[in-house]
């Protein structure tokens, strides 16, 4: 042995040359050594690796690092733990770096985009769900038939309402975002993802997000109707009803918006007026109209003005096929918010 001044106390200690018998490290190494030391067994062994040559495992016992006090290692833990290995124990799976490569060019592909959506799709919620279903269809029909027009005997006019009886009309003028273009299918992904939320927060009670929706529906009617407004594009006007409803209980978050700029959750739904004022050139007014209704409605929830009707909490937590139809429907949706 050869004597190597370690400094703890003043006291000079003999040290191994080729191992300290303490520590089982080359040269007596010291906490910042040791560490230093791990990290080159590390190195050595990728590079092994890659060559194709057996490995041999390395391994040190955490002990021997996190004990070591200024240079000076205590004589209890001084001993090589092998059963403590595993703390620098390394897998060929830990350094796996071309199957994790592959992952992502999966991710950022044509496939991997697919799947994503699908996959999305199918964790919908139903009432989301049907209604983009059913204005997907009405619009491909009116792309086919009409020049991509929304189709007429769909729209709100109430001569036909009253004279022929044409009660779907209230209803299906709710499924027109546009023509198909550029406009309708961001109409469709904002209402895909600000309906979908706000039918999740309230996957315990449906009925209470059916009873926003209705609200939303009926005042558009009867507003549009009592100020002689022609109504256009109902079903973006609703989107912009959602959008402040779902604003207004997501106050202070950051949205990113197509990856480009973040914005408070409370700034959206006026981004959706610049949108419409952009895309079609003129002043949104059903658009900030649906942002007023969507301002009672938030107020008259939060302070329980208006409220779920009894016959129809009543229906939903009954026996029928339709009910227990439903819950099983929204019980998937449930179970998302559960805790583990």
């Amino acid at each position: 042995e050869t004597l190597r001044p370690h400094q703890h106390g003043g006291i000079d200690e003999a040290v191994d040359p080729v191992r300290d018998r303490r520590t089982g490290v080359p040269g007596g190494r010291r906490s910042s050594d040791t560490v230093q030391y791990a990290t080159e067994v590390v190195a050595r062994r990728n590079e092994q690796k890659a060559d194709g040559t057996p490995v041999v495992r390395a391994t040190l016992s955490s002990s021997s690092c996190l004990s070591v006090r200024g240079g000076y290692l205590s004589d209890d833990d001084s001993e090589y733990d092998e059963e403590d290995s595993d703390d620098f124990d390394f897998d060929e799976d830990d350094f796996d770096f071309d199957e994790d490569m592959e992952m992502a060019e999966d991710d950022f592909g044509e496939d991997g985009t697919v799947e994503r959506t699908i996959a999305a799709w199918k964790k919908t919620p139903p009432f989301t769900k049907a209604y983009l279903t059913a204005s997907m269809a009405a619009t491909g029909v009116g792309y086919v038939m009409n020049k991509n027009q929304f189709p007429e005997f769909f729209l709100l006019e109430w001569k036909p309402i009253l004279t022929r009886l044409q009660i779907w009309r209230p209803f299906t003028a709710f499924l027109n975002f546009g023509p198909f273009g550029l406009g309708y299918l961001m109409t469709g992904h904002f209402v895909w993802t600000y309906m979908a939320t706000l039918e999740r927060l309230n996957h315990d009670r449906p009925y209470d997000f059916w009873l926003m929706i209705v609200f939303g529906c009926a005042s558009m009617v009867v507003g549009y109707t009592f100020l002689n407004i022609s109504p256009r594009f109902l079903g973006h006007n609703l989107s912009t009803f959602l959008v402040y409803v779902w604003s207004r209980y997501h106050e202070g978050m950051e949205v990113n918006l197509f990856e480009l700029f973040n914005t408070r959750a409370e700034l959206l739904p006026w981004f959706f007026l610049a949108q419409t004022f952009l895309l079609e050139g003129e002043v949104p007014i059903l658009d900030l109209l649906g942002i007023l209704f969507g301002h009672i409605y938030h107020h008259c929830k939060t302070t329980n003005i208006i409220r779920t009707p009894r016959f129809v909490t009543d229906w939903y937590n009954g026996d029928s096929n339709s009910a227990r139809s439903i819950r099983e429907k929204y019980k998937s949706i449930s179970s998302d918010f559960e805790m583990q």
